[in-house]
């Protein structure tokens, strides 16, 4: 186990090196490795994860049209309702390298607790269109499956964002988004609330884990992913929830997000859960957290398949 978790550490450090040095070379003038940049923070990995046995049953497949240079592109759209018309909704927005097939035991455990789910996969991501991902484009997809999350439920009041990971940042961006547009317009925000799971403060501030405090690792990267500084914008209750034996993402990034963020707000830290798994081993945590700050009934538990 030791030896395991040392390879993964040892694997995610060596990425962090790479994304740096490629920055580096954009810092100095090498703006074809700008791509190479973005290849890295998103790691994109293609077809069908191999953990995945096939499409729950009720889920709808479609997809949305979003512009691009006026040429229009499609991003892939998983929508799976609740048994009842009038569950909260929330939109579901993945991190980095696995597109929906990947996400397939999180979105389960969403819909467990009695959401209706829309999961998407951002443009290059699965079967949506585009080539390579940009933090620009994912915050453009957030905001296009957002419209059709209003659309398939009408009541603002029963609407969530959900994001994990690198997700947790679009999540973040998005709410701030809509805050910022409600606050300009004097309108209540059309968002119930904002959990983030197992994420970050800013993209740097990960990457400065892993290189020497020297490097002005802020100034070299060009995918900011700056949460941080979103958080006071918010003008809706967030839960900010993270696995205490995270191993790539440290759980005090969750808690500076949280000591960031306007109340309302609850930070959940899951012992014994993982970068991956706080639905399934904080489950019951989790549900009281969705109840006292949200006032949400989360659904029965279901029997669990066997995942980590």
């Amino acid at each position: 186990m030791w030896n395991a978790r040392r390879g993964a550490q040892s694997r995610y450090a060596r990425w962090i090196a790479a994304l740096v040095a490629a920055a580096m070379l954009v810092g100095a003038g090498c703006a074809q490795l700008a791509e190479k940049e973005r290849e890295l923070t998103f790691r994109v990995v293609p077809g069908t994860a191999s953990w995945f046995d096939g499409l729950p049953a009720g889920v709808q497949e479609s997809d949305r049209s979003i512009e691009n240079v006026g040429e229009p592109q499609h991003i892939h759209v998983w929508w799976w309702p609740a048994a009842t018309a009038d569950a909260p909704a929330v939109l579901y927005l993945h991190g980095s390298r696995w597109n929906l097939t990947g996400q397939a035991f999180r979105i389960e455990e969403l819909h467990n607790f009695g959401f209706s789910v829309l999961a998407i996969d951002y443009r290059g991501f699965g079967k949506s269109d585009g080539k390579l991902p940009s933090e620009q484009t994912v915050y453009e997809d957030a905001r296009v499956a957002w419209h059709r999350l209003t659309e398939l439920q009408p009541d603002a009041t029963r609407r969530f964002i959900y994001g994990h990971s690198l997700g947790g940042a679009v999540a973040i961006d998005l709410a701030a988004w809509l805050s910022d547009d409600a606050a300009k317009a004097g309108t209540a925000v059309p968002a119930r609330g904002l959990i983030v799971e197992s994420s970050f403060t800013t993209l740097a501030d990960i990457a400065q884990v892993v290189t020497p405090p020297w490097l002005p690792v802020k100034l070299l990267l060009t995918q900011k992913f700056d949460s941080l500084s979103k958080m006071r914008d918010l003008r809706m209750p967030v839960l900010i929830v993270h696995g205490g034996g995270d191993i790539y993402v440290p759980s005090r990034f969750s808690e500076a997000l949280y000591a960031a963020a306007p109340e309302p707000k609850k930070l959940l830290l899951v012992d014994g859960a993982t970068h991956n798994n706080c639905m399934r081993v904080g489950s019951s945590a989790y549900r009281s957290a969705l109840r006292e700050l949200f006032g949400l009934e989360p659904s029965v538990p279901r029997q669990h398949s066997a995942r980590s």
